[in-house]
């Protein structure tokens, strides 16, 4: 007994489409914090290489102007407008990267799912609050994992700067009493460098940590043989699944049913609103209903009946007769083998004299 409960409540079961697509409705999305870094990267990059040569021009002349006459200045107020000047200038050679990095964020988090919008993930839970649940999620596997991913980036950057730095720093040196301008250019040059090289090996970072993240969010979706009972009992209990079921079996059911009616030995009907197609052969206890219908099958059965050489015989009272006392697949009442067995031997007679009639010519 405790075996079989351990079974039902163990998450061994893959996720349902329903159970998904419900976690993804409150918001509960796999989310890669590596894949936003990377947009952040990529966009600092692409929006400093566009504007590199107008942003060090702005930002080497406002030093030069600020800092090369701030000892002349004397008045307090006239160093606060230079500083002031100052700031703004760099504001005006910044902000598009501030204004795609921006832009990066957001498209970093679209990339990974569709746009939502529930206040279910802000809805206040006591177990957010809860000292010993803070405690316990501190020593969780994700925890470990962010922090070894942590040290991870912070390892590669570290790599990459000291690895670019040690083939610039000679020619770093060389600038130190060189040229304003020209030594902002290098430093910008070499930044780009690192961002390159970071971006780059980052993107790497990002791949594998969204894989990593969306199978961990397939994980956590995974459901106990209990659950996915009790999902399939509350999904037949929705009148809009039964209807859509019912509407799929009686589907299936008519297919079948039409495609056992080439095989029939005869059809009754009356003129348009019964038809009911019987199946009779030596060794048979009594005839079958193969096919039956009213209003369109009942014309559909007719339309294949013809198209196949079954006969078709209106009887009016016969095939409402049998269209109510007779289920598909089951043998005819015996209150009407009398009424069939005339029609099948009548159906019979015709076919054999077809048959001489074409055997003489």
């Amino acid at each position: 007994m405790a075996e079989s409960e351990g079974q039902d409540t163990e998450k061994s079961e893959d996720p349902t489409a329903k159970r998904l697509d419900d976690a993804i409705n409150r918001g509960d999305v796999a989310k890669s914090q590596e894949v936003n870094t990377w947009f952040l990267f990529a966009g600092r990059h692409r929006c400093v290489l566009h504007v590199r040569r107008q942003a060090v021009n702005k930002l080497a002349i406002a030093f030069r102007d600020v800092l090369g006459n701030l000892h002349l200045a004397t008045d307090p107020s006239l160093v606060m407008r230079a500083i002031l000047r100052l700031f703004m200038q760099v504001l005006i050679a910044v902000g598009p990267l501030m204004a795609i990095l921006v832009l990066a964020a957001i498209v970093g988090n679209v990339v990974q799912h569709r746009l939502l919008w529930t206040t279910e993930p802000l809805a206040p839970k006591l177990n957010r609050i809860s000292p010993i649940g803070g405690l316990s999620g501190f020593f969780r596997n994700t925890r470990s994992c962010s922090s070894s991913k942590g040290f991870l980036k912070l390892g590669i950057v570290g790599s990459v700067i000291y690895v670019i730095g040690s083939s610039e720093i000679e020619r770093m040196g060389l600038l130190i009493n060189g040229e304003l301008g020209l030594t902002v250019g290098v430093t910008f040059t070499l930044a780009l460098k690192i961002m390159a090289a970071v971006t780059a090996i980052m993107a790497l970072v990002a791949i594998a940590d969204y894989l990593w993240q969306q199978h961990s969010w397939y994980e956590k979706q995974r459901m106990s043989v209990r659950e996915v009972r009790q999902e399939f009992k509350e999904q037949e209990g929705d009148p809009t699944i039964k209807a859509k079921l019912r509407q799929i079996r009686q589907s299936r059911s008519r297919k079948r049913m039409m495609q056992e009616v080439p095989e029939a030995t005869v059809v009754v009907m009356n003129p348009t609103h019964f038809a009911v197609a019987l199946k009779y052969e030596q060794g048979m206890g009594a005839p079958i209903c193969v096919a039956k219908g009213q209003d369109n099958i009942a014309l559909k059965i007719r339309e294949v009946a013809y198209r196949h050489g079954v006969p078709v015989v209106q009887n009016a009272p016969l095939a409402r007769a049998l269209f109510k006392s007779v289920d598909v697949e089951q043998e005819i009442p015996v209150e009407h083998y009398k009424a069939v067995a005339e029609l099948i031997g009548y159906v019979m007679k015709l076919r054999n004299s077809a048959r001489n009639v074409g055997f003489r010519r």
